[in-house]
């Protein structure tokens, strides 16, 4: 009964058929060929690009993972370098022999020398954090960094592990004990050799910051990927990340069982969700393993894409046989319109615009090509920017360096003088009032002082100077606000100044003479006043051979502060020299309030 049902409607449908046009049946014929062939073509071609894309989506995660790891070695490896090259500075081998003779005499002088060093060895590596080699003379570390006072190096764990090993070690990431901050980092640790190969008991340990190691690495993951992390054959972290800390590595057996070998792959389950590990050991380190996570649907993605990618096109060459040609140009054209108008961006000084594109046709490697022609020009601008910021402050603290050293010839002359004489009292006075000046004007290797400071540094140099030239002249200081008293400014700012109206304002007189500095505020700037009742001078003239003669050693001091002031603030401060209404000689310096050293670098 159902088969005669069946016979009768297909023998109905098939007469139905036969009644419509040629054309139509022709179209027909061909709309259900195409529609078998596209349905055949794509349901293969679904299975073979999801089997080659899960092939190459594993394969391109280890080659990453392993790329990654290189990385890695390659920045281990250059750390310990840097470590020899260290040792084979003329400042370390100079260090060295003082420690085989047990000579602390030096020690600053070495710990000077060795900046230089450690300097181009963070500037050559930006990784390193700290660097500190321990003698038995004393640590030796750049100045930059404060030392711990808390803890010694022969104290430390560090040390136990180290000192009965031949070469270098990688410890995992821990607090720093030997610098103040408490920041996290690596640390490579090795013995410092000699030029005999003895025993010195000398050590070096150097920091990497492990937030920039890991970041590093990170820079290296896929968009969308997960974070690397690294543990060690036990499952310690080896470098502190949100991951590795979530999951406790360390108390997962299974894990630990799948991840053997130099590398490999495997599926893990973590937070109820299927993850691809991937895993390199390290060469440098054969202890440490560097882990890549990413969980399986974000990695298989493409797949998804592709299965839609594939129904939507047997969908659109069943619905539509042709394309409009305006449309598919448009389409063609539309990536290079998108160049088009980013580099007209870029003509308005954008450079931060970039172009993206999901093919890799020549308009795409166009685009890219023009995103790292940006990416190069912007490195230039911050070279060219950070160089020249390097440059003013390398050349500011050069002119404070440069003191003239007779006053302190005259001072420990003065002394000796004086100790001879049985004038202990002066004597006394005279090396508190010099050591108290040398404490201030170092100010702990900082560039700046406030005026309080310098205040104070001006009162001791004319302590000194008072009990040199007894009764030649006083001194006397006012503030009109004591708020004032905080402000920065260049250290050893106003001394020479001072020094000037000792030296010369007073070279006619024996007694009587008077310096003033007076401190307000003008307009919004600390206005300084140095006045004196000398000999004064002819303004224009000192202005002339300061300008015309900026090497030269006679009025090097006023040189000195014009340049100190432009390489700090630029064209926001400004001096001026003439002559008060009783002859004597006047200088006045109007300075930024609230400005510090990194707002003069920048």
């Amino acid at each position: 009964m159902a088969s005669s049902k069946w016979a009768r409607f297909a023998q109905k449908e098939y007469g139905r058929l036969y009644n419509i046009s040629i054309k139509k049946r022709v179209r027909l014929a061909f709309m259900v060929m195409i529609a078998l062939a596209i349905c055949a073509v794509g349901v293969s071609s679904y299975k073979i690009a999801a089997r080659e894309l899960q092939k190459n989506a594993f394969a391109t995660r280890q080659e990453a993972v392993n790329k990654t790891a290189q990385i890695l070695d390659d920045k281990l490896y250059q750390i310990s370098n840097a470590v020899r090259s260290i040792m084979f500075s003329d400042a370390y081998k100079q260090m060295m022999t003082d420690v085989q003779s047990n000579r602390i005499a030096d020690y600053y002088v070495h710990l000077s020398e060795l900046q230089y060093v450690f300097s181009q060895v963070g500037y050559n590596e930006p990784l390193i954090d700290g660097i500190l080699i321990a003698t038995p003379i004393g640590d030796f570390y750049p100045i930059s960094r404060r030392r711990s006072q808390t803890q010694s190096f022969y104290e430390s764990n560090l040390y136990y592990d180290i000192k009965n090993l031949t070469g270098g070690k990688w410890i995992e990431g821990h607090t720093d004990k030997f610098f103040t901050g408490n920041s996290r980092a690596l640390s490579f640790v090795t013995k410092g050799m000699a030029g005999d190969d003895s025993d010195t008991n000398v050590f070096i340990v150097v920091n990497v910051n492990e937030s920039g190691l890991i970041a590093t690495l990170n820079r290296q993951a896929a968009s969308g990927g997960d974070p690397y992390f690294i543990a060690d054959g036990d499952g310690e972290e080896v470098v502190r990340t949100d991951w590795s800390a979530a999951h406790g590595l360390h108390r997962d057996e299974p894990f630990l069982r799948r991840a053997t070998g130099g590398q490999g792959s495997f599926f893990y389950d973590f937070d109820k969700a299927e993850y691809l590990v991937n895993y390199t050991r390290s060469s440098v380190e054969p202890d440490w393993l560097l882990y890549g996570v990413q969980e399986k649907s974000k990695l298989l993605a493409q797949m998804k894409g592709v299965q839609r990618t594939t129904l939507v096109l047997m969908g659109v060459f069943l619905l539509l046989s042709w394309l409009l040609s305006n449309r598919l140009t448009g389409l063609l054209l539309l990536p290079l319109f998108k160049l088009q108008r980013l580099m007209r961006e870029v003509e308005d000084n954008r450079l931060d615009v970039r172009f993206s594109s999901r093919s890799g046709d020549e308009v795409a490697q166009v685009g890219f090509q023009f995103n790292r022609m940006l990416d190069e020009i912007n490195r230039l601008i911050r070279d060219a920017r950070d160089s020249e910021a390097g440059k003013r402050k390398a050349e500011m603290r050069a002119l404070t360096a440069q003191m003239e050293p007779h006053f302190l010839y005259n001072t420990l002359n003065t002394i000796y003088c004086k100790s001879v004489l049985g004038e202990n009292d002066d004597v006394n006075e005279m090396i508190m009032a010099l050591s108290q000046m040398f404490q201030l004007g170092l100010s702990g290797g900082k560039d700046w002082n406030t005026l309080e400071d310098e205040l104070s540094h001006v009162r001791q140099y004319c302590a000194i100077q008072q009990k040199c030239y007894e009764g030649l002249f006083d001194y006397e200081a006012s503030v009109s606000d004591d708020a004032l008293l905080g402000c920065t400014l260049p250290k050893i700012l106003l001394q020479p100044i001072v020094e000037n109206s000792i030296q010369h304002g007073f070279k006619d007189r024996s007694v009587d003479g008077r310096i003033r500095i007076k401190a307000d505020r003008e307009n919004g700037l600390l206005h300084l006043t140095i006045e004196d009742n000398g000999s004064g001078f002819d303004a224009e003239q000192v202005k002339q051979r300061m300008q015309l003669n900026r090497d030269a050693k006679k009025g090097y001091a006023l040189v000195n502060i014009r340049e100190r002031l432009r390489l700090f603030y630029g064209d926001d401060a400004r001096m001026a020299l003439s002559n008060t209404g009783e002859g004597g000689a006047r200088t006045d310096l109007w300075i930024p309030i609230g400005r510090t050293e990194g707002e003069g670098d920048a």
